[in-house]
């Protein structure tokens, strides 16, 4: 796989890990908070098996500002498609402008090179 697609790949996965974790307890809110915390504690231990080389290995080919721009971009389009799917909560064009400002702030970061 392509140096510069292998670190997006694993991003994505990680952040369907972390998503989970952070986010994933608010269809259960009957559970005990401790229960929910060290739940969550679990699935983001297996976040970092994806996050942790997606930043190694796309070190090689993307600065440390770029793997964080890339990062984050797909906790949004992750996030969106979570909280639609799964917490069934509706985005609204609101929040479609503040994902393509930011997406905005991802495209001068990647401006620099």
């Amino acid at each position: 796989m392509s140096p510069y697609v292998l670190p997006i790949v694993l991003l994505s996965v990680s952040n369907l890990f972390m998503t989970l974790a952070w986010y994933g307890h608010l269809k259960f809110k009957a559970a005990p908070l401790l229960l929910v915390i060290f739940a969550s504690w679990g699935i983001a231990l297996f976040e970092y098996f994806f996050a942790v080389p997606a930043n190694r290995w796309g070190h090689a080919v993307y600065s440390a500002a770029e793997l964080k721009t890339i990062q984050e971009v797909i906790t949004l389009i992750v996030f969106a498609g979570f909280s639609v799917w799964v917490l069934k909560e509706p985005l609204g064009w609101n929040h479609a402008v503040g994902f393509g400002l930011i997406a905005l702030g991802a495209w001068f970061i990647f401006q620099g090179k």
